[in-house]
């Protein structure tokens, strides 16, 4: 079974950055699409950025310019940096990950355990 370990969530002032990590790790033949979500309180999840097995990036309105996603092939891990976080960018934040643990099988679609961001004074 694969699993996906986040790290680097934490409490951080308006203005801060932060980067999150999420390694896969299990057995593992390929990985496509990889992504960041995040769910604030109250709110609906939400999807962050997302990132194709060759690299290519797109990501939500709200974060565009601030948040950059990229992904270690090599290693299995994709991180999220976040730069000048505000208040609105609290919530908890998930990692996602397409992956095909045969060649002859589909891929399937796994989750992190989530990890807490909060940006306040």
């Amino acid at each position: 079974q694969v699993q996906l370990v986040e790290s680097g969530g934490d409490l951080v002032q308006p203005g801060g950055s932060l980067r999150l990590s999420c390694a896969a790790s299990g057995t593992i033949f390929n990985i496509y699409n990889m992504a960041w979500y995040r769910q604030g309180p109250g709110k609906a999840r939400e999807l962050v950025a997302t990132i194709t097995s060759l690299g290519s990036t797109n990501y939500a309105d709200s974060v565009k310019g601030r948040f950059t996603i990229s992904r270690d092939n090599a290693k299995n891990t994709v991180f999220l940096q976040m730069n000048n976080l505000a208040p609105e960018d609290t919530a908890v934040y998930y990692c996602w990950a397409d992956i095909r643990q045969q060649r002859f099988l589909r891929s399937s679609a796994y989750w992190g355990q989530g990890t807490q961001v909060t940006v306040s004074s």
